[in-house]
């Protein structure tokens, strides 16, 4: 796609307004629309946006960064090849954009930019990224004041698809027709929670399908008189919401290992190859620091809990689904290619350009310098006791959003990936985040969170 083909569709489809969307550092996808008459000028000098809105918060506060006050902006840039006909509107476009300077050039605090950056460093290293993401999300409706379940299946359960089958086939047409390839869908453990997973792409488009799932299924659940809840723990008592990232690394063209799958090895256990295994060791030796990009929100850190399947503890195993980082199982017929990771503390207030990117940070490191993962865990790390876990270097993930921002202060590697404006943007953010949610309770924490994401 190029901008002449994005006008002429808008054109063809008689489209009123294209929406120039971003997902900025609380998690929060924002954006502004042009009409689609200015839309042949709007393409290339983009919509102006104020600098605060990279401090503004998931909570409508702004936080205190430099230089992101009410003087300057920057400018929303779409990218062509994110144009998509919104089905679930009327007469409605949307596309992805970057946020670039005054002067033309990239802003550092634009959380695509940064993923772009991860990208290129795999590039001159003769690598690239394919991935993909596994949404998990609630469909509610409010009563009495609160939220509750739209139904109340049980996990697996052909009625929970039974129940809501309108719905979702109303979610996946839609996501069709923008070009979402579908690979699995059904009900998850909790009431009324859903589980999608889509085809893996390159690491931005993955990275740009998370914003188009979240959009999808809210808008169209929004037309059923539901709420789809992308949200870590909207209800406290029932099973959270993860957006678990799948990843590979692969040679590229022109490259020693152009075509190859780098974390397959056919002869390896788990089919895992000792490259894969130096990512592993890098992921986990900045897994502390990298759930407060990855889990982005306070509420994330009720998900986070031992025995819930949403690992807690920094460690890895072949299809051990409580380590951070699951190894899964190929597919006979296809093993080289679908050799891949599961990050598996991850949920949707995490922006998806930074977490892909910090992602790709912290495994590139681990791959520079070698880096040991030591031994896959054949159990629940949960199951050790606190001696055993220390003899075998394997720690808790940081309880509170408060505690894995420190961790994230603390590590170089990400910090200097991140850029000194994005990184210090980043913490402003959450730091204002955590402190808005220090006086609530957890019902009134929960009740808030249902809209943000």
């Amino acid at each position: 796609m190029n901008a002449q083909d994005v006008v002429r569709q808008a054109r063809e489809a008689d489209l009123r307004l294209v929406r120039f969307l971003y997902c900025d550092n609380g998690g929060i996808i924002r954006g502004k629309a042009t009409h689609a008459t200015k839309l042949p000028t709007r393409i290339y000098e983009g919509i102006g946006q104020t600098l605060a809105m990279q401090a503004f918060t998931g909570v409508e506060s702004l936080a205190s960064v430099e230089g992101m006050g009410p003087v300057g902006e920057f400018r929303l840039i779409p990218d062509p090849n994110t144009f998509v006909i919104l089905p679930y509107v009327p007469s409605t476009g949307s596309m992805m954009c970057d946020m670039i300077r005054t002067d033309g050039k990239p802003w550092e605090a634009c959380p695509r930019t940064f993923l772009k950056r991860m990208i290129a460093r795999l590039a001159d290293q003769g690598m690239r990224a394919e991935a993909a993401v596994e949404h998990e999300f609630y469909l509610a409706r409010e009563e009495g004041g609160k939220y509750v379940p739209a139904d109340h299946s049980l996990c697996y359960s052909s009625i929970g698809l039974d129940e809501q089958a309108e719905v979702i086939d109303a979610i996946l047409e839609a996501l069709e027709a923008q070009g979402i390839s579908i690979e699995l869908f059904h009900t998850e453990l909790g009431p009324a929670q859903q589980e999608l997973s889509i085809h893996h792409a390159d690491a931005l488009r993955a990275a740009d399908n998370v914003c188009l799932v979240r959009e999808t299924a809210r808008g169209v659940a929004h037309s059923f008189d539901l709420l789809a809840t992308f949200a870590p723990k909207p209800f406290l008592d029932q099973a959270g919401s993860g957006a678990h990232i799948h990843l590979s690394l692969w040679g590229t063209e022109g490259s020693e290992r152009s075509g190859k799958n780098l974390f397959y090895d056919a002869d390896a256990r788990g089919s895992l190859s000792q490259f894969g295994k130096h990512f592993i060791g890098g992921v986990l030796r900045h897994i502390r620091g990298l759930v407060a990009i990855t889990c982005g929100s306070p509420n994330s850190y009720r998900r986070l809990l031992p025995h819930f399947w949403s690992s807690a503890f920094g460690a890895y195993g072949f299809d051990n689904r409580e380590g951070a980082i699951r190894v899964p199982s190929v597919f006979w017929g296809r093993e080289s290619d679908s050799s891949n990771l599961e990050l598996k503390p991850s949920d949707h207030s995490g922006n998806p350009y930074l977490a892909m990117g910090a992602l790709i940070a912290a495994g590139l490191d681990g791959i520079q310098n070698h880096t040991d993962p030591g031994n896959p865990q054949e159990i629940d790390p949960g199951n050790y006791s606190d001696a055993e876990r220390e003899q075998l270097g394997i720690r808790r993930l940081p309880t509170t959003l408060d505690e894995a921002l420190e961790e994230l202060e603390r590590d170089q590697v990400l910090l200097d990936a991140l850029g000194p404006l994005l990184a210090s943007s980043y913490i402003a953010v959450k730091r204002n985040e955590s402190a808005f949610f220090k006086d609530k309770t957890p019902e009134e924490e929960t009740y808030q969170h249902f809209y943000k994401y």
